[in-house]
């Protein structure tokens, strides 16, 4: 009955009756909602926690909610199970992927390893569970410079799976580290040709770039971060315009943080607006109503792997405080 009113009205209206069923399910299941930045914004409007990957990871580790509804991609809602074997852990869309993730196999990661057997594999949090349960230390793009500096310095690492922010980290901290060959696809999208042109129109902008973007790109740069970190800049920069090279959710944050400041986002090649990812996209509030509905579609893992994978996360969390 309740779908089928939402259904029923224009987009605003079936918005926040879309929202009110959310928060009336919410309540009763005891539930949690956790966001990240790139989801879309009516998404991000009703979530109890917005976030990046590491202090999602963190919302995830001290809720104590009954049910974490994950509106991010699998990797992520898995990691939130990891954290909470207990709890159930929704993900809105289970074809939610990566495509990092997708491009580390577990058994293509064990071989990498293999060939390596003396050095440490941190892995970007960007990736199954599968393999972080093969990892030393978990990372995200808040802490990955930071964690790879305390890491023993005779000891050779290795990187998985985005070699943009591999080879960022690299630069950053001084290690040498042998990198995994996976890149995002959002963040290969941008086009030069349209940042250069945006510079030209907005002369006194600033230029936010994360670091899974490629070299060419992040030269063109003012302020280098995660999604987090880029948040925090629009709002303590001086600069009243800035033009920004990531998923374009994060700029629904920066204009509520700062509406007196402009915000531009890149278009990839051709002017295609494949700079939104087309997964974290998968969600909407209409399966967010849905999942809390059904209390499906759940994550589940095996407990091996999870024990297996909580390690480095665990190392993760305590290397960051």
């Amino acid at each position: 009955m309740v779908f089928a009113a939402i259904h029923n009205t224009d987009d605003s209206a079936a918005n926040g009756s879309l929202a009110a069923a959310i928060a009336a399910l919410k309540r009763q299941r005891h539930a949690v909602i956790l966001a990240h930045y790139y989801q879309e914004p009516a998404i991000q409007d009703i979530a109890d926690f917005i976030g990046d990957s590491l202090e999602l990871s963190r919302k995830a580790a001290a809720t104590e909610a009954e049910v974490i509804v994950f509106c991010g991609v699998h990797f992520m809602a898995e990691t939130a199970k990891i954290l909470n074997p207990t709890k159930t852990v929704l993900l809105p869309d289970l074809e939610a992927g990566c495509t990092l993730a997708d491009a580390c196999p577990a058994e293509a990661f064990a071989r990498f390893r293999a060939e390596h057997p003396d050095h440490i594999a941190v892995s970007y949090i960007n990736c199954s569970a599968a393999v972080k349960a093969q990892s030393d230390l978990i990372c995200t793009s808040s802490n990955a410079v930071d964690l790879v500096k305390q890491l023993p310095a005779d000891r050779p690492i290795l990187f998985a799976p985005d070699q943009n922010l591999g080879r960022w980290v690299q630069r950053q901290s001084g290690r040498e580290l042998t990198l995994w060959p996976g890149s995002c696809i959002v963040h290969e999208t941008f086009s030069e040709q349209a940042l250069l042109r945006l510079k030209l129109e907005h002369p006194g902008a600033e230029v936010l770039a994360h670091p899974e973007c490629q070299q060419h790109l992040l030269d063109l740069a003012d302020f280098i971060g995660s999604t987090s970190k880029l948040l925090h800049r629009a709002e303590t920069s001086s600069a009243l315009c800035f033009i920004v090279l990531t998923e374009p959710g994060i700029l629904h944050q920066m204009r509520k943080a700062v509406p007196h400041k402009a915000f531009y986002e890149v278009p990839g090649a051709d002017g295609c607006s494949c700079n939104a990812c087309p997964y974290m996209r998968l969600n909407t509030l209409e399966k967010v109503w849905r999942c809390l509905q059904d209390m499906a579609p759940a994550i589940e893992l095996d407990e091996a792997t999870r024990e297996r994978a909580l390690a480095p996360i665990q190392k993760m969390l305590e290397l960051s405080r």
